[in-house]
Formats: C-alpha cells, structure tokens, sequence
C-alpha cells in the first residue's frame, strides 16, 4: 500500500475513551473542527455502542482509528481484519508479536484500511520488559518489531515519540508511525512512562500523535485542542 497522506490537522488523533456512545458523541460535538480524527478502543467497545459510534463519526466525515490491539492465530485475525476492511477506518490495531498473524491482516486487508503493530505499550518501561521474560531496552524491541511489521506488510506501528526517531531510521519514509503517550509541557504523566511532546514527537518522525486526557481533563478541551493543532502546524514547516 502507498504511504499515508495526512492533512495537517488530521495528525491530531483524539482518543473517545468513554463508557458509552452518548458521551463519546458529546466530545465530538465538543470538539467540533479543532479535530479530525478520533480513536476508538476497547473501553467503547463494552459499550455496545461501537459500530454506531464509528458508523456516525463516518458520517461527520472523520477520519477513524479502530484501536482494538487484536491478537490471535492467523485464519481468525485474517476474518476480522476482512471484515473491518469493509467499514470506513482509516487505522487498525493489532499486537506486533507473531509474523505468521501479521501477514495474515496484511494478506486480508482490503481498500483503505491501515494496519499498525503495537510495539510496547507506553505504559511499560524497561522493568515491565524484564518481568515478561523480554532482555532488552524499549528501544530495541520496538525497532525489533517495527522491522518485523514492516517485513509482514503492515503500514507502520504504535510506539512512544520516544522510539519515533529510532524506528523512521530503520524503516524510512512512508512507514506510519503514530504515537500515544504525549503530554504537552504541564501535563500529568498518569500511567504513562515513556512520553514526549507535541513538537518532539514530529521533529522525531511522528506521522500523527495520539491525545487523549490532556484535551479531555483540560480547563477548556476545544482550546487545548486548537493549542495541539497550532503547534503540529509549526512542526510541520
């Protein structure tokens, strides 16, 4: 598939991390045209509310990113991602552990989905690596599977700005990288170990970045939005 084009202000993905469709909707109204794209995850999904959510996002003419980290063997991940394909999402989620399950979504997927490998969830620093069993930095695993992402026919990854810069060296142009864990300066951390700003993430080689608590809990969410959106806009220059 050829690279991604994103327009500028569709860099910024807003996360609906909410219980039920009706709240999710609310923060679309909300937020209005400061935001593009949104992400949809599994805190949704127990909703019920799921594909309606996404079937009204679609048609508001937002771009839509189904992040539901699927991991299974191979023939059931290749029928879900056939399946996802024939709805209008623009990004997909699976976990980027098992080359034969990578290329199966790859093999299955059809018009404009993309597919990203999850790499190491940024909530996990180099302890969390070694009580999986995994002897290496962050670092080195994300570029481990981005490569293998890459190798299978994905589109690109999920990773920290952190590993931005490392994976658009050994991956080069046209390889989505999008990154959760941004906290603009002033921002709590949360759960989150591995983060970067806005601006850094891009100069690191950021496709789009991933925000969700800090529009959310912010004083004045669309304005914080706008804030995101200006300062991706002079990244970009």
């Amino acid at each position: 598939m050829s690279a991604l084009t994103l327009g500028p202000r569709e860099r910024l993905i807003v996360a609906l991390d909410e219980p039920t469709g009706a709240q999710a909707l609310e923060w679309v109204d909300r937020l209005g045209d400061a935001v593009q794209f949104y992400k949809i995850g599994m805190e949704l999904l127990a909703s019920g509310d799921y594909f309606t959510v996404l079937d009204a996002l679609a048609k508001r003419d937002k771009k839509i990113f189904v992040d539901l980290k699927f991991f299974d063997i191979p023939a059931t991940i290749a029928g879900v991602i056939g399946g996802l394909s024939r709805w209008p999402v623009t990004f997909a989620t699976l976990h980027g552990w098992h080359a034969p399950m990578m290329e199966a979504a790859a093999d299955a997927r059809s018009g404009q989905l993309r597919l990203l490998a999850v790499t190491v969830l940024t909530s996990m620093d180099r302890t969390d690596l070694d009580a999986m069993g995994i002897q290496a930095d962050p670092q080195a695993v994300v570029v481990q599977r981005a490569l293998a992402a890459q190798a299978a026919g994905l589109d690109g990854v999920i990773c920290s700005g952190q590993e931005a810069g490392p994976v658009r060296a050994a991956t080069g142009a046209g390889f989505d990288i999008v990154c959760p864990g941004i906290r603009p300066a002033g921002s709590a951390v949360g759960d989150q170990k591995r983060v970067m700003g806005v601006a850094e993430a891009f100069a690191a080689g950021a496709s789009a970045i991933v925000v969700g608590r800090p529009i959310r809990q912010a004083p004045d969410p669309r304005a914080a939005a706008e804030a995101m959106q200006a300062e991706i806009a002079k990244s970009l220059i």
